[in-house]
């Protein structure tokens, strides 16, 4: 039995389901264990233990009291025997970490292990219900508001990242799944009211891992990069089958929003790889643009997760539809990873971006991005902390697109605890406006702020 503090005891849960793969093995690299072997499973790292339930929590600073509302997020969190050697950092039932907010209070936090199938990557609020998901085609799993397990959804799995258009409501996204779509992949459309209103087939060539999607006001952004799924890691027993493929040939795609996979304009890009983009829109020209975390490989010594091939830097693509090419502009040479922007403009031309520089395989800082002025500016944890994706929020009424605040976890080393940490989105340079103290949250993949 797991003990869950304040709560009814809940139910030990087994590790995430193994994978099963079916895109030919083409050029692979050697099958290395992690470049630190077990470092997915060391640190903070580490999975936790226990679901918790926390009421009084310490606060350092002020809340501002207009937060009302929920931060929540996602990650792998093991249990069970783990193959130290072959576990992947993305495999593990999903434990969501949450923390709700009030009048300047911090009401509670949370953690809950997840049900369903793996969703450990992402947890998202649309139609005013919360929803964890998972990398690829596992269904995504409702929780309740005190994120206990409802069910399954009913439209089934996608990417990690679908995204929400400000103007429709409507939830846009993509799904793989290695084990059901050899070759192909959907494109989904979820209205206002969480009902699938569209699926699309798309023809792929073997199955990439597209970990995220594009959306700008006429296209969907579909990027197939050379990361496959490997027959020979499969038939070695590895947790997550995918390795740097060097024969798949890298594109990104532009299918318009109301047409088909006929019409989708492949462009040919260097090989790269990446998890996030930051934004995407159409310039006055109509060319697309695209801000966007690059690798130079991934998976290719490092099998078990993403840091120890290369690092990401922050680069902009603008691709001219009409002619199908793409160019490339280094934005910031800084590595950095998980990009955000202001919600209310995914896929329309923006001015600020926010990321977490990396150091190895710690975020030591956040960044504000200037995309207009080339300027930038950060927020640094201090010695011994390190951030997680940074969430951008904006203020009630606010008349400025970064008039916000910037939310984050960060674990700081000394203590072995974890803060929810709010700093103002206008000025990196002042110091936090509150931090709110919580158990270890362990590095984990996405969330949000979900306001009531």
């Amino acid at each position: 039995m797991k003990r869950r503090t304040l709560v009814k005891a809940g139910l030990t849960l087994p590790i995430g389901a193994s994978i099963l793969g079916c895109a030919p093995d083409k050029n692979l690299a050697s099958m290395s264990a992690g470049y630190e072997e077990g470092m997915y499973l060391a640190e903070n790292y580490a999975p936790v233990v226990e679901e918790q339930t926390l009421t009084e929590l310490k606060v350092t600073g002020t809340i501002p009291e207009e937060l009302i509302g929920r931060f929540l997020r996602n990650g792998p969190n093991p249990t069970g025997d783990v193959d130290i050697a072959k576990h992947h950092w993305f495999t593990g039932k999903g434990m969501v970490h949450g923390v709700r907010l009030e009048d300047g209070r911090a009401d509670w936090y949370r953690n809950r292990w997840v049900a369903g199938d793996s969703p450990n990557t992402n947890v998202i609020g649309h139609a005013e219900r919360t929803f964890a998901i998972v990398e690829s085609g596992g269904a995504a799993t409702e929780l309740s508001y005190e994120l206990e397990t409802i069910g399954a959804a009913d439209w089934g799995g996608y990417t990690a990242h679908p995204k929400i258009d400000p103007d429709t409501g409507e939830l846009h996204a993509l799904a793989y799944d290695w084990a059901n779509m050899r070759d192909h992949v959907k494109y989904l459309v979820v209205d206002s009211a969480a009902n699938l209103s569209k699926s699309v087939d798309i023809p792929m060539q073997g199955m990439s891992m597209i970990h995220d999607m594009s959306l700008t006001q006429n296209y969907v952004v579909i990027y197939d990069l050379p990361v496959t799924v490997s027959f020979k890691a499969l038939a070695m027993g590895y947790d997550f089958p995918f390795r740097w493929d060097t024969d798949h040939e890298p594109r990104v795609g532009l299918m318009p929003r109301n047409g088909t996979p006929e019409e989708i304009i492949w462009s040919p890009i260097a090989p790269c790889y990446a998890y996030h983009p930051m934004n995407a829109y159409e310039d006055e020209a109509g060319n697309v643009v695209i801000d966007i975390c690059r690798y130079d490989n991934m998976f290719l010594q490092d099998v078990n997760g993403p840091f120890g091939d290369s690092l990401p830097r922050l680069d902009r693509w603008t691709i001219n539809p009409a002619l199908a090419k793409l160019s490339e502009q280094v934005i910031d040479e800084r590595n950095q990873e998980f990009p955000r922007c202001h919600p209310d403009l995914n896929s329309k031309p923006y001015q600020f971006g926010y990321a977490l520089r990396a150091e190895g395989k710690s975020f030591p800082a956040m960044l504000k991005h200037d995309l207009k002025t080339g300027e930038s500016t950060s927020f640094e944890f201090g010695a011994g902390r390190h951030g997680a994706e940074p969430i951008f929020v904006p203020r009630d009424g606010a008349d400025a697109e970064d008039d916000g605040f910037l939310m984050t976890f960060v674990y700081d080393e000394t203590s072995a605890a974890s803060e929810l940490l709010i700093a103002d989105a206008r000025d990196l340079t002042r110091p936090a406006l509150a931090s709110i103290h919580v158990p270890r949250v362990p590095y984990g993949f996405h969330g949000n702020w979900l306001p009531d």
